[in-house]
């Protein structure tokens, strides 16, 4: 077993991950239910600004957005860079909540650290081992989104590329895996969400947005990550999904967020979750 520090045979505790804001510790981890939420792409000022005030007064604990994003198409808009983390640092401030945002090239690190209170590794670069060597150097937690095709070994492994570079705050994130199936946009493994928590002290989070594609879908598998031990949710919000500039087909408005928020407040209370707000 190569994921020795990952493996929850040699390390029984589980990972809380605390995160400190404004509006006090987020807490990712055994015992919470911790949402992240926002659209895929800070698309202008204006717009992420109003989105980020609405999430966090539905109750999200972590605001998302894309400054830098991988796109299949070159011609596709690929973010605002290093504009679009100025405005994830405007949010911030403005509602006291951390951000998490994608890492993409080494060169950018410098300005994600500055302006990011987690560093998210995209599904596509899971095995950029230097990349994720250089993330393990730094004291700032790291979020992995699992592989298009990874195994949950390949999966494992990528985490233990940070953690034997001395930095513990890894978060797992399952996003679907690509598979034969075409009506969904991957295939969610919630298998690996109850496997996980049982061979790892990793927190796992699942992303219902990516590993769906469609919105109709993203509160039905929420419930069942949550169910299965998922310790949060990667949730995308956008007030206009018809307008949004990436990933609109499975981003949830602001009312059917809330909506899938009440319902995962009840289903948390059952599995005797604390809601992850700041404290």
């Amino acid at each position: 077993m190569d994921y020795k520090l990952a493996v929850r045979d040699n390390h029984p505790e589980d990972t809380i991950i605390e995160i400190p804001g404004q509006a006090g510790i987020t807490r990712i981890g055994k015992g919470y239910c911790t949402i992240i939420a926002g659209p895929c792409a800070v698309e202008s000022r204006e717009k992420y600004l109003e989105i980020a005030v609405q999430v966090k007064n539905m109750g999200a604990h972590i605001l998302r957005g894309g400054a830098f994003k991988p796109r299949t198409s070159p011609y596709s808009f690929a973010g605002l860079g290093r504009e679009g983390l100025k405005i994830l640092e405007e949010a911030r401030e403005i509602t006291g909540l951390p951000v998490i945002t994608e890492l993409m090239d080494v060169r950018e690190l410098d300005q994600i650290l500055r302006y990011s209170d987690i560093i998210q590794i995209g599904s596509r670069n899971m095995q950029n081992y230097s990349l994720l060597r250089e993330v393990g150097r730094v004291r700032k937690p790291v979020m992995i989104k699992r592989g298009l095709s990874a195994t949950i070994e390949e999966w494992l492994l990528a985490a233990e590329y940070v953690l034997c570079e001395g930095n513990g705050e890894v978060i797992l994130c399952e996003r679907g895996i690509r598979t034969f199936e075409v009506m969904t946009r991957n295939t969610v493994d919630i298998a690996a969400v109850a496997l996980l928590k049982d061979l790892s002290h990793l927190p796992v989070i699942v992303d219902p947005s990516h590993a769906t594609g469609q919105r109709n879908l993203v509160g039905p598998v929420a419930r069942a990550a949550i169910a299965a031990g998922a310790d949060g949710l990667m949730i995308e919000v956008h007030q206009n999904p018809q307008e949004a500039l990436s990933d609109g087909p499975q981003s949830l408005t602001p009312e059917l967020f809330l909506d899938v928020l009440d319902h995962l407040k009840d289903l948390a209370a059952l599995n005797h979750r604390k809601w992850g707000q700041a404290q």
